[in-house]
């Protein structure tokens, strides 16, 4: 009888460590797609299309190291072959230096000014936040699909 009572104890344990190491997987993959997830949050908040040649875009990307804080990129899409393609990418202000819920929420573009003259000034004032109101103005210039601080 001893014995039946051995296989059976092992028979449990065998399987509250194959459960155990089930569970574990489960919340380490989790975490990690959790973590992934909130280190590419990005939320769309303008565009402007510039004839048939430029679309422009503004996104929120949420901070990595803080949930509240964001980045904004200023992205240049060039029409080619059908269809729309990077063609440049530039930082808004500081990297997180944006505070992520007022970019979501509504009033986020306090201006979003563009032009289709070549080459294209670009001027950008974001919501900071309600009590703060607007940023100073943060001025682009878009000549040949290429952005240019300033």
């Amino acid at each position: 009888m001893n014995t039946h009572h051995g296989n059976a104890r092992r028979g449990t344990v065998a399987a509250l460590a194959a459960l155990t190491a089930g569970v574990l997987s489960l919340a380490g993959a989790g975490a990690a797609g959790a973590e992934s997830a909130t280190a590419a949050e990005t939320h769309p908040i303008a565009s402007s299309v510039l004839g048939e040649d430029y679309k422009l875009t503004l996104t929120a990307e949420r901070g990595t190291a803080d949930d509240y804080t964001a980045s904004v990129r200023l992205r240049v899409y060039t029409h080619s072959g059908g269809a729309w393609r990077q063609s440049d990418s530039a930082l808004v202000g500081e990297p997180e230096g944006w505070f992520w819920y007022p970019l979501t929420g509504k009033g986020a573009v306090c201006r979003f000014s563009t032009s289709s003259s070549e080459p294209a000034p670009i001027e950008i004032s974001l919501l900071r936040t309600p009590s703060l109101g607007c940023s100073e103005p943060q001025h682009f210039t878009l000549e040949e699909g290429t952005l240019h601080a300033g």
